[in-house]
């Protein structure tokens, strides 16, 4: 029944035909859970149920299928755990399961069925996955786990375990590890390894490859004598950004201008010639492209796709472009299209860095207009632009209410550096065959970019100001206004003990222009204080960008602040004297005309506390993974500036305004020694007012005797609100509660602790690491502990029967806890140092 227009539930009628051995509903309308009748059918060997709207898991009976050897559910709904009994199949020659609503991990038990020569499974939810073991695999030839959390390092000889692989697709995971040592695989045709952490040098046989093989976004190193149009082997954005300059612009990590950033607009008719609409003229987009092509339209735009058809097109007729049907009157515009079986970006490149409002023209052109067995194909895609999701499961179709209707999607994003990236992306949803088998994956029809800025007054400002300033790489201007910040601290400090620091003083002057940037440098840079981000304790902070692209974050002191010229020495100072990954970098400072400026790196996904609980639309969906890198960071962070600095540092102010994420949500810390615990807490990032009460350690705000340990309690406040996703202080579930640690508290007592846990998570999470991290909380709060057992790490086996008693002082308590010698030690190994202070037999 392959490709009908049928809908409804399955009958389970059918069941009683146990002579079944074929059943092929793939591509109709079927929908509801899959009846459990469908057990009976032994004699099954195919039953192919891909393409429709089932929903609920897969029935237990199933497990009776046993002659079962090619089954295929892609596209559906149906969730749950991926089921054990696949690896009972041991007929199976062919499982299809991308794009379903499915948990991984992947059972093992499926890599030992010796008889399987197609594997497809896609878009998997749930825990990492160490990368499994393909020693039994020998007979397979076409392998895709794309984007199934899959971590590890690819084994070298990969190929002699499955000498007959043909496709190899592991991409959108998280591979690491040197692909140098990576042993040809003599048939490989396709090879997608896009978007994971591999490193090293890439090997001689796939540079030279002929084949389709697409590495782009990636972390590798060495020479690179590539171009950009290399035809069939991709590797764009996998090299540092820093590295050797004749390797090609493209090939460098976010795709970084080649020149300087020169234009505020775009417009690309996707998969047509150019045409003019009004006074914007739209230029052509015809290149075939491929299933792992770049092309680059002079340094303005750019279009990469990744990927192959279920049936693969042949190399002379391979080409990525659509147009309408005979039948179809639309707007020129929407005419043509360009298509990607699962992976399509465009990049609009060396653009200045701004606000811009991005227009996605779309149109179902594919489909017939009629209803007819052809005519009911689904198409489903993700979009998002700059790395943020802005359609989930798009259908054309159903947006613009038919085929050969046209929509249009508007959305204001943010360049913070030169480069905007739209990226189309197909998670396996909808039908794959319908009305033909190179007809589903991403569609577009046209992009338009235009600024939500004045660009004239920007090629204005850089014209009067780059005359002025000679060519300094970032790396050297930091280094060098960090050397001549901390050179002129010394001055500066005795200029405020002498009450002078804020006044028009030549000499103040002339060390700022020998030290750090000029008024003028930085108006220039920041476009006359154009474009402001937020409100902080300090003052405003606006957004800029240096002669060389890099971008940069400037705080300026606010004349009504509570904080002043006493804080903005002492930061300039502190953070002077530290490098480290995890602290905010600063590139130097400025004090004229009353000005008192400090100038950091921008960091472009804002504050830890607006991702967690900004205002809507402001926060981000981090999964799990994302979470636990982000508490290691701040971690790192805390323990050089404790114990590894040549400095021992107290921040003092540990909250989530203070951390600061990047482009890849790594952590930092900023806002050193600024913020006094007495006044205001907004941050330069954030208008949003943090309580600095929610994040004291209750024997500093009381005593006020300040000890690093007090920056471990501030920290264990942070990651509570990581796991929970709400804000300590705002958190009020019942009129007993007054923050988020007396709720820990109570669902401790009453034995829910993963109550605790962030909802949108679902049941995206490990729960050891997610208890272990609890375990830290505990100890750096206290929490749950009782007088007769102290919460260990989850990796700690503790006989609370044992005879044994051991004392643990902790943050000043005494506490008891029956717990052997040799696991104190352990204990006091792996437990902070400041909050263990002792151990008492």
């Amino acid at each position: 029944m392959l490709a009908n227009n049928i809908g409804g539930l399955i009958p389970k009628e059918i069941a009683e035909i146990v002579t079944l051995e074929h059943l092929v509903l793939q591509d109709n309308q079927f929908e509801g859970p899959l009846p459990p009748e469908l057990g009976k059918l032994t004699r099954l060997t195919q039953l192919t149920l891909s393409g429709n709207n089932f929903t609920g898991v897969l029935p237990a009976t199933f497990a009776n299928l046993k002659n079962m050897a090619d089954f295929r559910l892609a596209g559906t709904s149906i969730s749950g755990k991926i089921p054990d009994f696949f690896g009972n199949w041991m007929q199976l020659t062919e499982l299809d399961i991308r794009g379903t609503s499915m948990e991984g991990p992947i059972p093992s038990t499926i890599f030992h069925l010796k008889n399987l020569t197609k594997l497809r499974v896609s878009d998997l939810k749930g825990p990492n996955t160490p990368f499994p073991d393909f020693q039994d695999m020998n007979r397979m030839y076409q392998l895709e786990l794309r984007n199934c959390l899959i971590k590890g390092s690819i084994p070298s000889n990969i190929g002699e375990m499955m000498p007959g692989l043909i496709k190899l697709d592991l991409s959108f995971n998280r591979l690491t590890g040197d692909i140098h040592s990576l042993k040809e695989i003599p048939n490989l045709k396709y090879l997608y390894l896009t978007d994971n952490l591999l490193s090293g040098q890439i090997p001689p046989w796939i540079t030279n490859t002929k084949r389709n093989f697409d590495l782009s976004y990636n972390n590798f190193t060495g020479p690179s004598k590539s171009g950009c149009q290399d035809s069939n082997l991709n590797k764009i954005s996998s090299y540092p950004s820093d590295e050797d300059l004749s390797i090609a612009w493209c090939l460098k990590k976010d795709l970084p201008c080649g020149t300087k950033s020169k234009y505020s607009s775009f417009f690309i008719n996707c998969g047509g010639s150019e045409m003019f609409i009004g006074d914007e003229k739209y230029e052509a987009d015809v290149s075939p492209m491929g299933p792992s092509s770049f092309y680059t339209y002079n340094d303005r735009w750019a279009c990469s796709t990744t990927g192959d058809f279920v049936v693969p097109l042949p190399e002379d007729k391979a080409n990525y472009l659509t147009q309408a049907g005979p039948n179809m009157t639309m707007t020129d515009l929407f005419m043509t299209a360009r298509i990607s079986p699962f992976s399509l970006k465009y990049y609009g490149i060396c653009l200045h860095p701004g606000n811009y409002k991005v227009k996605l023209h779309f149109a179902e052109i594919i489909f017939p207009t009629d209803k007819s067995a052809a005519g009911i194909g689904t198409r489903m895609f993700d979009v998002s632009i700059q790395r943020k999701t802005y359609l989930k499961g798009f259908n054309i179709e159903e947006e613009a209410k038919g085929v050969g209707k046209s929509i249009i999607k508007e959305y204001d994003v943010d360049v913070t550096s030169s480069t905007l990236e739209i990226h189309l992306y197909w998670a396996g949803k909808g039908t794959n065959f319908i009305p033909s088998d190179f007809a589903y994956g991403p569609l577009i029809s046209a992009i338009a970019v235009t600024p939500n800025f004045d660009p004239n007054l920007i090629n204005q400002i850089k014209s009067d100001f780059e005359p002025n300033r000679s060519h300094i790489s970032v790396g050297v201007l930091a280094g060098t206004v960090a050397a001549s910040c901390v050179l002129i601290l010394s001055i500066l400090a005795i200029l405020w003990k002498k009450g002078c620091l804020g006044k028009k003083n030549k000499e103040l002057r002339d060390l700022s222009q020998r030290g750090g940037f000029t008024l003028g440098e930085i108006e220039a840079a920041t476009w006359n204080f154009a474009y402001k981000i937020g409100e902080g304790g300090f003052g405003p902070v606006y957004k800029g960008q240096l002669p060389d692209g890099s971008q940069i974050a400037v705080k300026q002191l606010s004349a009504m602040s509570n904080q002043g010229s006493r804080e903005f020495v002492n930061e300039i100072g502190i953070i002077s004297g530290l490098q480290h990954p995890n602290l905010v970098k600063l590139f130097g400072c400025c004090v004229e005309e009353n000005q008192l400026l400090v100038i950091y790196e921008y960091m472009e996904n804002n504050s830890l506390a607006r991702a967690l609980y900004g205002k809507t639309g402001e926060r981000l969906n981090l999964n799990w993974p994302t979470r636990l890198r982000i508490c290691s960071n701040i971690a790192e962070g805390l323990a050089y500036l404790h114990e590894e600095s040549r400095l021992k540092i107290v921040h003092r102010d540990i909250k989530a305004t203070d951390v600061l994420l990047d482009k890849y949500f790594t952590a930092r810390i900023s806002d050193f020694g600024l913020a006094k615990l007495d006044v205001e807490e907004n941050t330069h990032i954030s208008t949003r007012v943090a309580g600095t009460l929610g994040y004291m350690a209750p024997e500093y705000a009381t005593s006020g005797h300040l000890t690093y340990k007090a920056d471990i309690y501030s920290f264990g406040v942070v990651v509570l609100e990581i796991v929970s996703g709400k804000k300590n202080t705002k958190y009020r579930p019942n009129d007993e509660c007054t923050c988020l640690l007396d709720w820990a508290n109570v669902l401790k007592e009453q034995g829910c602790l993963l109550d605790l846990i962030d909802p949108i998570l679902e049941s995206n999470y490990s729960k050891s690491e997610v208890l272990r991290v609890l375990n830290i909380v505990a100890l750096t709060h206290l929490l749950f502990l009782d007088q007769r057992c102290l919460p260990l790490w989850p990796c700690l086996k503790v006989d609370c029967r044992s005879k044994n008693h051991v004392w643990y002082v902790v943050r000043g308590q005494m506490i008891q806890g029956p717990v052997p010698l040799k696991e104190s030690l352990m204990i006091a190994e792996h437990i902070h140092q400041p909050l263990l202070e002792g151990v008492l037999y």
